[in-house]
């Protein structure tokens, strides 16, 4: 209930954000490094922060009314917040998600209340952000709220997430990295820790099944939510100093050690980020400080090669 004593079905909106920095001591490297835990949001993924902004201000522009439908393309993560964000304000949401997408996301999505639409992109996500344009010029009611394109998603990235790692961080930090779906987490926090601390080298992640920035064609990959097969626009604006390759063996090798060794209920984009996120503090020095992200939870990824027994992790590990 709020200070007058209603119920307020928006309550959710405020336990988005402000998730907290752990540091986490890798003992067999000799390496601690900071993560800021986005999967503690309520959805539990950093999309959440984009969801709320774009929807809040679209309200507050009155571009949504009351018969309108939240129309999004999505490859998981974004679906499922705009799902939870729009089912606590009160719209109708409708996804667009590639069949080859986790069952567990389209069951998050649905459970919320969504219209889930599988399309078949085999791995081009740019078919459905078409396809959200063409559905959106045939029908009024339909809002799309962009996430590859809109401004707002950088900027709330670079005030919010940014400013709360700044904030967090007691000294200087040498470099931030993540990887990149839309690139607004990358680009906004970048910009922010750049302002701050001009020496900070920002990193993107990319799998190494599908390096974009590195010329690599589309292919691929098992680390959901990133690699989406084009450079989106976003990313243009991110203060880039380079980029880092991993694959989907050694990311899901790293986010199995990350529940394991540290009880962290991530998914497999966090394993990647930390795998290299280790690598670069490895070569800046022991008194490094290296920020990264752990983006989303694990029980999205029940159904994917994460919790398949192929390809746990050694018994040699488990015996550590």
């Amino acid at each position: 209930m709020n200070a007058s004593g209603t119920v307020d079905r928006r309550a959710v909106l405020t336990l988005i954000g402000n998730t907290p920095i752990i540091a986490m001591r890798f003992a067999r490297e000799g390496i601690t490094l900071h993560a800021k835990c986005e999967f503690l949001n309520p959805s539990g993924s950093v999309k959440d922060r984009f969801a709320r902004a774009v929807l809040l201000d679209a309200e507050q522009r009155g571009l949504l009314k009351p018969d309108s439908i939240i129309l999004e393309c999505s490859s998981g993560n974004t679906g499922i917040a705009l799902s939870m964000v729009g089912a606590a304000m009160g719209y109708r949401v409708s996804i667009l998600i590639d069949d080859s997408a986790s069952n567990e996301r389209l069951w998050l999505m649905r459970q919320f209340g969504a219209e889930v639409l599988p399309f078949k992109g085999k791995g081009q996500y740019e078919v459905g952000i078409e396809l959200s344009r063409t559905m959106a010029a045939a029908d009024s009611r339909y809002f799309l709220p962009r996430q590859f394109e809109n401004p707002l998603n950088l900027e709330d990235h670079e005030k919010a997430t940014g400013g709360e790692i700044l904030q967090q961080m007691a000294g200087p930090i040498d470099a931030f990295v993540t990887g990149y779906g839309t690139g607004a987490t990358l680009a906004g926090c970048g910009l922010a820790i750049k302002r701050r601390w001009p020496q900070a080298q920002i990193i993107a992640m990319e799998p190494k099944e599908q390096a974009l920035l590195a010329g690599e064609a589309p292919c691929c990959h098992k680390i959901e939510g990133v690699g989406d097969g084009f450079i989106p626009a976003l990313l243009r604006h991110a203060p880039l100093d380079g980029h880092v390759e991993i694959s989907s063996k050694d990311a899901i090798a790293m986010t199995q050690r990350l529940q394991r060794e540290f009880g962290l209920p991530v998914g497999i984009s966090s394993g990647a980020n930390v795998a290299v996120a280790l690598q670069l503090a490895a070569k800046l020095g022991p008194q490094a400080s290296v920020v990264t992200l752990l983006c989303d939870r694990a029980e999205r990824y029940f159904s994917t090669p994460l919790f398949s027994l192929r390809d746990t992790m050694s018994a040699d590990f488990v015996r550590q």
